[in-house]
Order: structure tokens, then C-alpha cells, then sequence
């Protein structure tokens, strides 16, 4: 029994796993399959710390997919991206607020990204307040993901620049402590019928 198992060992052969063009294309690591076709659809997670050689980073999941395999490589593509669990507890303070909210938005080569973006204040906020800041949110997320593509879109989520826009916008109505977007997913690519 154990020469069959060795002999299926064998028949496998190890794939390099690489990151989307918009991550440079670099080389995430190995995985290992008897056939190439069975590698797609595989889901890969990474940290943009790892990607990037950025330790600061190390709190932002990439969720990858293999779409693709040439020779010995498996390609991947973006399918969302979110915060460590454990970062963001560290976020929740008492007295503070937490204001989360849920969008989805389409980018300007069409692909449909929901957006989950939280708000992290410095002082308790009335539900007026709260009600105007997730309007705001939305309304950042939405226009900026009109002017941009889905990989320049990303790219703003995962360096922080899309947190940036809405703390600007929303700083003059309450002051905040911080902006993360916690969770990204693509719901659907241009072309694909939504179901």
C-alpha cells in the first residue's frame, strides 16, 4: 500500500503560484497537483505583508483564485480582500462608535466590488451623525470606484488611499480615530451574467 502512495506522490508535480499583475506578478509560493486543469478555482490566501516585504502589512488577506496554468506556474487572479480578525478588535475602543457599512459598486471597466468600510470614532456618535457618515462612506466608495478601473480601485483599498478620501470627507462632520475598509469582494466580472 505505501509504493501506491509514493508512486501517487510522484505523479505530482509543484506549481508556482503567482500573484495578479496588479501585485506585480510576484511569486506567492508552491502548490502541488497530479493534473494542471485541477489547480483552477483554487483559492490562495496571503497576506499583502508577504507580497510586499511591508510587515506594516501583514493585517490585509488577499483571497486569490487560480484562473489560469502555463507550464509550471498557476496564475491568479483578485477575489476580495479583508482585515485580520485581531486587528480589528484592536480597533473597538469603548466610549467610541464603530460605523460599518455595505456597498456594492461598480468600477469603470465593470466589474461589481462590494465594499465593507467601517469608521472608527473618537467619541460615542449620535445616530444622526452615524446615519450622515455611512451616507458619506457610500458616496466616496461609489464615485471613486466610477473614475477607476478594478485593479486601480483595489490598489486604493489595500494602500489605504480609498480610508484616506472618506477620513477627509468625514472628519469635518465628527472627528475620527480611523478609517479601514475591512472586507472586499468581487461579486461580478464584465461579461459574467449575475445570478
Amino acid at each position: 500500500m505505501a509504493v501506491a502512495k509514493a508512486e501517487g506522490w510522484k505523479a505530482k508535480q509543484w506549481y508556482n503560484l503567482v500573484a495578479p499583475e496588479m501585485f506585480g506578478k510576484a511569486s506567492i509560493g508552491e502548490t502541488v497537483a497530479d493534473e494542471p486543469e485541477k489547480l483552477v478555482g483554487r483559492v490562495i490566501e496571503v497576506t499583502l505583508g508577504e507580497l510586499t516585504n511591508d510587515l506594516s502589512k501583514q493585517n490585509i488577506k488577499l483571497v486569490l483564485k487560480v484562473d489560469s496554468v502555463g507550464g509550471d506556474s498557476a496564475y491568479t487572479k483578485f477575489t476580495g480582500h479583508q482585515l485580520t480578525q485581531d486587528y480589528l478588535r484592536s480597533l473597538v475602543k469603548r466610549q467610541t462608535s464603530s460605523i460599518e457599512t455595505n456597498v456594492s459598486v461598480r468600477t469603470k471597466d465593470n466589474y461589481t466590488i462590494r465594499v465593507k468600510p467601517s469608521c472608527f470614532t473618537i467619541k460615542r456618535a449620535r445616530a444622526n451623525q452615524i446615519k450622515e457618515i455611512r451616507s458619506i462612506m457610500n458616496g466616496v466608495i461609489a464615485a471613486r470606484a466610477k473614475e477607476l478601473d478594478m485593479a486601480q480601485f483595489v490598489q486604493e483599498v489595500v494602500t489605504g488611499k480609498l480610508s484616506a478620501n472618506i477620513y477627509h470627507d468625514v472628519k469635518p462632520i465628527y472627528p475620527l480615530r480611523r478609517v479601514e475598509i475591512r472586507k472586499t469582494e468581487i461579486e461580478a466580472e464584465p461579461g459574467a451574467v449575475a445570478s
